[in-house]
């Protein structure tokens, strides 16, 4: 599918933008190692990050929950990335997905918990990863149980167990808009 927007180089953007495009490129996604690139060879943004510059006010509180999700939560790295790669493979989303799982590689995925991942299977995570997976699979599905809310609550707390559902909310936002822009 055609992109429904063209990515927007940096002598394109409004007062308002540039300041948003500025906050995304020296924040903490530029910080440290790049497992993907956050620019393309024209200095626009790539993926949802472009699509955050057409309403820089929205955009600017979206990327700050995301750096907030990304960078300032209890959830370990690994609980992290496979919460978002679960979320990315749900709403079948490419970018989401190789930008991820170029992280996740980093962190010590190996290619076959990838392939599990894409396939929404946490069976052969460990007894931890595994309750983390089926809790994002159910919120995913919209909800929890009394009893998935027991034990992600007694595993995670109650903060983990909010910051699990806003990471999930804010990714499959990101899917939702990167398949309505069409941005690959």
């Amino acid at each position: 599918m055609a992109a429904r927007i063209h990515p927007l180089p940096p002598t394109e953007l409004s007062p308002e933008q540039s300041a948003l495009y500025a906050s995304i490129t020296g924040g903490p996604r530029a910080a440290g190692p790049q497992h993907f690139a956050l620019t393309a060879a024209d200095g626009s943004l790539r993926g949802p990050f472009d699509a955050m510059l057409r309403s820089p006010a929205v955009g600017a509180a979206q990327q700050e929950l995301g750096a907030a999700i990304r960078y300032r939560t209890r959830l370990d790295d690994r609980a992290r990335e496979l919460a978002i790669l679960l979320v990315a493979a749900r709403w079948s989303s490419g970018f989401e997905r190789e930008a991820h799982e170029a992280v996740a590689r980093a962190i010590g995925f190996d290619e076959s918990e990838l392939a599990t991942l894409a396939r929404q299977d946490v069976s052969g995570f460990s007894e931890d990863e595994r309750l983390i997976g089926q809790t994002v699979i159910a919120l995913l599905d919209g909800d929890l149980t009394d009893d998935e809310w027991a034990a992600a609550s007694a595993a995670l707390g109650e903060q983990g167990v909010f910051e699990l559902t806003a990471l999930v909310g804010y990714y499959s936002t990101l899917a939702l808009q990167l398949r309505v822009f069409r941005v690959g």
